[in-house]
């Protein structure tokens, strides 16, 4: 049993009916609240399917498979400050 085995959702919502956007990598769908349903691209490939409304306490459970997900960009190497810097 997960954690999602205990939380209620509103609703089962296929991954083709929400909107992707592709700049911020997050899922929407609309809410009955009038706000939006919001998932990350990285939650669903770390395995989380409950998408959050942030204006109520609204959650529904996204289905998807895997490898209909658009990929992970890769990620960017954080600079090591002290390396440029030259501090010995």
């Amino acid at each position: 049993m997960t954690v999602y085995d205990e939380v209620d959702v509103y609703e089962e919502v296929e991954i083709e009916d929400m909107d992707f956007d592709e700049t911020e990598l997050m899922y929407y769908y609309p809410c009955p609240c009038g706000d939006k349903f919001r998932i990350t691209l990285e939650d669903l490939w770390d395995g989380g399917d409950i998408a959050k409304c942030p204006s109520c306490s609204l959650r529904i459970q996204v289905i998807f498979e895997e490898q209909d997900l658009p990929p992970l960009p890769p990620e960017e190497e954080e600079d090591d400050d002290e390396e440029e810097m030259n501090i010995p």
